[in-house]
């Protein structure tokens, strides 16, 4: 008989940091949990044992309190459609060689009621295109996105279009391209009811319309897929 059992809370806060950090930087609940138990090799039956009568599973129930504690810590952030996504917070405790030990002193505050814990998290700021000491008055939001999406490095436009789509239900979500390629950057899979459909995406920024040959080229790419 296999005697692999559930891990305990303390030991999944950094596995499910990994998770995320192997998707990209984000991640739904259901893509964490699959990279967790990959990562921990848990085998189906002890993923399957139910917390107390259920219906939630030992597994779920505790990988659900361990992103509850990297939010406190503010490791972790997550949006209204369940996707999860790494703070430089968490990118910088990945790379501590003390992170394991961090985190089991930050859930023993946490469980005694520490007030220690950080109150708020960072305000992010949208910066203008570089050069720019501040927006134009006269710019609306949509000319500051705009000039912010610009001046993204690819790689980072890449993550902001893996994100976009998560957000929108699409699961198993991967940057697999390059830009500038012409080709397909990436794939996913979006679920409507039973039904499961493979996506193929580009990550491009076009100045005006898309002409008929850039669509041409990526229906070509496509071709046996």
């Amino acid at each position: 008989m296999n005697d692999v059992k559930v891990p305990p809370l303390v030991e999944l806060p950094i596995p499910t940091l990994r998770a995320i950090e192997q998707r990209g930087g984000s991640a739904s609940i259901y893509e964490i949990a699959e990279g967790v138990a990959a990562l921990l090799n848990l085998p189906e039956e002890v993923l399957e044992i139910l917390h107390l009568d259920g219906p939630q599973t030992e597994f779920q129930y505790r990988a659900a309190w361990a992103r509850t504690y990297l939010r406190k810590m503010n490791a972790v952030e997550n949006s209204s459609r369940g996707v999860w996504s790494l703070t430089d917070d968490g990118r910088q405790l990945l790379a501590e060689a003390d992170a394991q030990a961090r985190v089991l002193a930050r859930i023993r505050d946490y469980r005694r009621g520490d007030a220690r814990a950080r109150a708020s998290a960072r305000q992010r700021i949208a910066s203008a295109a570089p050069g720019d000491d501040s927006p134009d008055e006269d710019a609306t939001w949509q000319d500051v996105l705009l000039a912010t999406l610009r001046a993204m490095p690819p790689d980072a436009f890449e993550r902001l279009c893996q994100r976009v789509l998560r957000e929108h239900g699409f699961t198993e979500v991967e940057v697999t391209g390059r830009s500038g390629d012409g080709g397909i950057d990436g794939k996913g899979v979006l679920r409507i009811g039973l039904v499961s459909f493979q996506v193929v995406f580009q990550c491009k920024r076009y100045e005006g319309s898309v002409g008929s040959g850039q669509i041409r080229d990526f229906r070509g790419a496509m071709v046996g897929l």
